[in-house]
């Protein structure tokens, strides 16, 4: 795995959200670029739809509550704008990123975790979004507290 290299983050706060509030509704658009590696992160109360390009390979994430627990749902599409054939690709390469993108998550919203220290350890719950069902799933990626 990638360790993340804070250099290369670059954190937007959005209209309506602060560095500590709120949690339920808190949104995370990650996006980055192919050619210098940065990474960049929209934090707000609506993804950061305009920063998203035609080849649908950000993560989106955002704070939600199930019976009263809060939980960290993340979603990435993965079948992508190149149709079937590519998904197994796709499927890999969101599979081998997923956690510098979620320590990148982390890094970029510390403040708020400290803010909040028992969401270190509410579960994070990843929806790889495809048409076949072989690659459409919804798995447990462990807590926020394990990319730190």
């Amino acid at each position: 795995m990638k360790k993340l290299n804070p250099e290369k983050l670059t954190v937007e706060f959005s209209t309506g959200v602060t560095k500590t509030e709120p949690v339920i509704g808190r949104k995370y658009t990650l996006t980055h670029s192919d050619i210098t590696a940065d990474l960049f992160l929209t934090i707000g109360l609506q993804f950061a739809f305009e920063k998203i390009t035609a080849l649908r390979d950000e993560v989106l994430a955002e704070w939600k509550m199930s019976e009263g627990f809060p939980f960290l749902y993340v979603y990435v599409y993965v079948d992508g704008v190149f149709g079937p054939a590519v998904t197994a690709v796709r499927d890999t390469i969101f599979r081998r990123e997923l956690p510098l993108a979620l320590e990148a998550i982390r890094y970029g919203d510390r403040t708020f975790f400290a803010a909040h220290p028992a969401l270190e350890s509410a579960p994070i719950w990843i929806h790889f979004d495809s048409t076949n069902p072989l690659y459409n799933r919804f798995e447990n990626w462990c807590t926020p507290g394990d990319y730190k």
